[in-house]
């Protein structure tokens, strides 16, 4: 199993809080299924292709669905909107999906960092998200694709 690095899922849920004000509230029907991932969206369309941002954000839905079962009810759109998920937003609770969001978009970043390295992602991030402190993050650490003990 893949699991997301501890610094990327500290990053996610720091991001997470950050956008929510350290709120949870229950989604609505009419919100973006994961908000944090709908914001990288242009960006990451823009460096890459509409094309390219679906099959990244598929490969963090598979690697986060291994560690959040709910999550492989979902698939990536050719939009690349999260569909999948009005069942499992109607029986989960805010935390149970909290935690779905932060393991997706940890497995996000994993996956950008694996691939466009750190300085990028972090400039792209900056880029979304100015005022969010990233001065003590390292995702250097660890090995992204590391087993599971």
């Amino acid at each position: 199993m893949s699991r997301a690095t501890p610094q990327a899922v500290q990053f996610a849920k720091r991001l997470m809080d950050y956008e929510t004000n350290g709120k949870k509230s229950p989604k609505t029907p009419t919100q973006a299924a994961f908000p944090v991932c709908e914001k990288l969206r242009p960006t990451l369309a823009t460096l890459m292709g509409n094309g390219g941002f679906q099959a990244l954000l598929s490969r963090a839905l598979v690697l986060a669905s291994e560690q959040v079962p709910w999550l492989s009810a979902a698939s990536v759109q050719p939009g690349g909107d999260v569909a999948g998920l009005e069942e499992a937003q109607a029986q989960l609770g805010p935390d149970e999906w909290a935690e779905g969001e932060v393991v997706l978009f940890a497995q996000l970043i994993g996956l950008l960092v694996a691939f466009i390295g750190e300085n990028l992602t972090l400039r792209l991030v900056r880029e979304i998200w100015p005022k969010i402190p990233l001065r003590d993050l390292d995702f250097g650490k660890g090995n992204y694709n590391e087993k599971a003990k």
